[in-house]
């Protein structure tokens, strides 16, 4: 049973209306407090709370998480009983903390003070295409004379292996990566910086537990296995996969680089935003069909600022909802055959767009393979795909009725090849 917070629920926290981080979110992260030291952490209006510390100082019961297992057992914690304990400990009159003002100080820190990591240790990183509308764009630009969806598009979520090794946290410089490419009218590929380096707005989802080889997870208990939610940027170089893909998929073009935001928002927090997701036509088969709606109403947002701009510019706003396949259905169909899972592992939406211009979740489609570049208000310039220097942000929030259940931001430079 998901544990809810009430829209009225205040903190003794002061927290800006505006903020991602209410007492309704509540989400998980993991932070350096220097020296070697990391510690699980959960984010409340402008403050970042050391769990590790509150659990030490007597205020907060151990939901399962003890000092010898610290923070890399994050992806074995159980969240949701956790999460309540935080919300007691947090929630307007609970003297506990608020009247602590050793611990407060101890535990307690302006969130832009501390470094976040990634929140997981991730020993699998899984990139799926369920994207429609994305997965609409990319064939009609590519396949002009086909439909655009390939014949198994709407039958099961297409995915891929990627590499769990380059998944970097937000405010890492994404270096532009080498690989070969093969222009149109050359006889053959040269080696170098991709040309084409492009963002893809995604979400992503961390497991929990383990599963067993040979077990295939029912599509209404998937939910139960996820830890929450997280911003994906899974980075992409056009002109190296155009060259490479062909006939096993993304390789390097995909593995150089993807960026995750640092707060595991939970399913309980996203609850009261659950909606469908687009009609499925056919209707799925029995092992993707679930009893209850997969989808939820999260705004996204991308902006991008050049290394001549004062401030970034919104360039593309979208929504969660447009995904095709739904987080279930994406670990139903990973599990079908048998494979084991593990806590940890990492599963990304594949890039969500929506229909119209400036709903798009690439530069690839924004500037429609090059031929609408896109114009920066501020200074002129022109992208149709990033540049070193540029900086890529999204954010995503859930609006409710006074507040926002959000993820922050994920952030990151381009930098030139090594």
């Amino acid at each position: 049973m998901a544990f809810v917070v009430s829209p009225s629920a205040k903190s003794w926290v002061r927290v800006d209306p505006e903020s991602h981080f209410p007492i309704q979110n509540l989400p998980f992260g993991v932070a350096s407090l220097g020296e070697g030291v990391q510690t699980l952490v959960t984010r409340i209006g402008e403050f970042a709370v050391d769990i590790l510390g509150l659990i030490d100082g007597g205020v907060l019961l151990e939901y399962g998480l003890d000092e010898a297992e610290g923070y890399g057992e994050i992806g074995r914690l159980n969240f949701g009983d956790l999460r309540k304990g935080l919300y007691d400990l947090f929630r307007e009159g609970n003297p506990k903390l608020r009247d602590n003002s050793r611990l407060k100080k101890e535990t307690m820190f302006p969130a832009e003070e501390l470094q976040m990591l990634l929140p997981m240790e991730i020993p699998s990183f899984v990139d799926f295409y369920s994207g429609i509308n994305h997965a609409s764009n990319v064939g009609k630009m590519f396949r002009p004379d086909m439909p655009p969806l390939l014949p198994n598009y709407r039958h099961l979520p297409v995915g891929y292996n990627g590499r769990a090794s380059s998944v970097l946290p937000s405010e890492v410089p994404i270096m532009r990566p080498n690989g070969q490419s093969k222009a149109a009218d050359a006889e053959s590929p040269t080696f170098g910086p991709t040309k084409e380096l492009d963002f893809e707005l995604e979400m992503g989802f961390f497991l929990i537990e383990d599963s067993d080889f040979g077990e295939m997870i029912p599509i209404d208990r998937c939910e139960e296995n996820m830890a929450g939610l997280v911003l994906v940027n899974d980075w992409s170089a056009r002109d190296v996969q155009r060259w490479e893909y062909q006939p096993l998929g993304p390789f390097l073009a995909k593995s150089f680089a993807t960026s995750i935001s640092p707060w595991i928002v939970t399913l309980d927090a996203l609850e009261p935003f659950r909606v469908h997701g687009p009609a499925q036509e056919p209707v799925p088969l029995p092992h993707l069909r679930g009893s209850r709606p997969g989808h939820f109403d999260i705004v996204l947002e991308v902006s991008l600022q050049t290394a001549k701009m004062t401030r970034p510019q919104v360039i593309s706003q979208t929504n969660a909802r447009e995904l095709y396949w739904s987080f279930a259905q994406q670990l139903a169909h990973q599990t079908s055959n048998g494979t084991p899972v593990e806590a940890g592992d990492l599963y990304a939406s594949g890039t969500i767009s929506g229909t119209e211009e400036g709903t798009f979740g690439s530069m690839l489609e924004l500037a429609w393979r090059g031929s609408k570049p896109v114009s920066m208000a501020e200074t002129g310039e022109e992208r149709c795909f990033i540049e070193d220097g540029d900086t890529v942000i999204f954010t995503g929030h859930c609006q409710g009725n006074g507040f926002k259940v959000g993820f922050g931001t994920l952030e990151n430079v381009v930098v030139p090849s090594a």
